[in-house]
Order: structure tokens, then C-alpha cells, then sequence
């Protein structure tokens, strides 16, 4: 089974946060939530949630992805967690998936993940990072990178998830069940 590790800190964006966490243990993987610190944090819109651990106690060697939700206030307080970005180098560097959506691209770009290569972000938020080359579509995926745009790509966003670590099949099943279009048609290119 797949194990994907979900930080989530005050200021995360809700429905990003708990769209990723259903739609991953739906398709049977192992989803880990992580506070930065002890305790409840409050979301976005002042929804309260609780993480299963703190981010210093995840056994990183387990991981095969992790999964950022935006929110601007949290991603900024990801961005600055020294821990993440050791978290984010150990999984990338051992195979596993880097994936971040809405304003949590910034925290790949500040650490190179995105350089040289295609991503998608929030509308209005700046990324700086070498050679990025953003694509206007909900989800892109590069190598083992993914990303997506914001709360409203958050269901096809947790479905290249499971497709990335579970297979096509698996992320049709789930689509089906959760009566969503699945594959995501692809925009018609100007």
C-alpha cells in the first residue's frame, strides 16, 4: 500500500486539504496528516482539523508522496518549515512524488523542484523558478512532479494521485463512484 504524507498547518485551504486526504484513502492508500506543531490547526475558512501526527514525527523512509494543499497564510507557513523541505528533498531523491496545488507551488519553486520543468498554480501568485513553464490546465504532471490550480481542481488533482500510485483503473473506479468525470477531457489549445 501507498503511503502519502499531507502537511497541513493554520491558514491551509480546506477543501484542497480534505479533498486530497478522502479521495486518497478512498482508493485504500495510507494518508498520513501532519500539523507543523501539536494540536488542531484552522483551515482557510476557520474549519478546524486535526492532523494524525506532527510533521517531526513522520517516518519519512515510508513515503512514497507528498501532497500540499494551498491556502496562502499555510503555504507560507510550509514554505518556511526546514523540516518540510528536508521531508520534500528525501522523498523526491528516494522516487517518490512531489505534488502541491493552489498557492503550494510556491513551496516547490523556493526549493527547485520546479525548475526547467511544466507546472500550474493559483492565478495571481509568482513563482520564482528557472525555466518554469506554466501550463493553464487544472493538473499538469511532470515526471513526478503534479500540481493544480486551486479548490476547484481539487477533485481531478486527488485523482492524479491515485492514478500516479494506484493506477488508471483504480483512479476510474474511485471517479465512478464519486460520479466524476474521469479522464480529465483535455482544453482545446488556441
Amino acid at each position: 500500500m501507498a503511503t502519502v504524507l499531507v502537511p497541513i498547518a493554520n491558514g491551509s485551504e480546506e477543501i484542497e486539504a480534505v479533498t486530497i486526504i478522502d479521495v486518497l484513502r478512498r482508493a485504500g492508500v495510507e494518508v498520513i496528516v501532519a500539523g507543523l506543531d501539536s494540536g488542531s490547526i484552522t483551515a482557510s475558512r476557520g474549519v478546524v482539523l486535526t492532523p494524525d501526527t506532527t510533521l517531526a514525527k513522520v517516518h519519512v523512509a515510508d513515503l512514497d508522496m507528498v501532497a500540499l494543499p494551498g491556502g496562502g497564510p499555510g503555504t507560507e507557513l510550509l514554505r518556511k518549515s526546514r523540516l518540510l523541505k528536508a521531508v520534500l528533498n528525501c522523498v523526491f531523491d528516494n522516487g517518490g512524488y512531489i505534488a502541491a496545488m493552489c498557492a503550494a507551488p510556491k513551496v516547490l519553486a523556493e526549493h527547485g523542484f520546479l525548475d526547467g520543468r511544466r507546472a500550474t498554480w493559483y492565478p495571481g501568485i509568482e513563482l520564482d523558478s528557472p525555466g518554469i513553464v506554466r501550463e493553464n490546465e487544472p493538473v499538469v504532471v511532470d515526471g513526478r512532479i503534479i500540481t493544480s490550480q486551486g479548490p476547484g481542481t481539487a477533485m481531478p488533482f486527488a485523482l492524479m494521485l491515485v492514478q500516479a500510485l494506484c493506477g488508471e483503473a483504480k483512479a476510474q473506479e474511485i471517479a465512478v463512484g464519486l460520479l466524476t468525470p474521469w479522464p480529465l477531457p483535455k482544453p482545446p489549445r488556441a
